[in-house]
């Protein structure tokens, strides 16, 4: 399995692999478009040319079958520490349980050591209750209360 930086022509793939989700397509989000629109390449060339965000990738026998954003945030709190952001994990739905996730995530875990992070923090929907068991295996815990107000 190799992780990476996803590059322009990761882009379809990557936007299958988050509309293949039930929760996704109850918010109105799990159509990929024949054509990717001028917003979501608008948003990926922002990604890629912030050096405090990443998009990645994992792939398999030259298939992309994981994603992930991660982002990089500075801090007064805790001392002036950084933080990474995980938002956006998806597996290929064929290929759940096979312990691709953890091996992505513990990816990522070691991406923020050697960023100089000092915590790795993720919100993931409440219905979520599986992602919620997979994440605490991981280390992970429920320690805050997150909110969000959809604009």
């Amino acid at each position: 399995m190799e992780f990476r930086i996803a590059n322009r022509d990761d882009v379809p793939a990557v936007l299958e692999l988050l509309a293949d989700d039930v929760i996704t397509r109850e918010r109105g989000f799990g159509d990929v478009p024949v054509e990717v629109e001028p917003g979501i390449w608008d948003a990926f060339e922002a990604i890629a040319a912030d050096p405090n965000n990443e998009l990645i990738v994992a792939v398999e026998d030259g298939v992309v079958v994981g994603t992930c954003q991660l982002t990089y945030l500075p801090g007064l709190s805790r001392g002036g520490s950084w933080r990474m952001q995980v938002e956006a994990v998806r597996i290929h739905s064929g290929l759940r349980g096979n312990g691709l996730g953890a091996q992505m995530m513990r990816w990522t875990i070691e991406r923020a050591r050697d960023r100089g992070c000092r915590m790795v923090q993720l919100t993931s929907d409440t219905k979520r209750t599986a992602a919620h068991r997979f994440y605490e295996r991981l280390g992970f815990t429920a320690s805050h209360v997150g909110m969000k107000l959809t604009l």
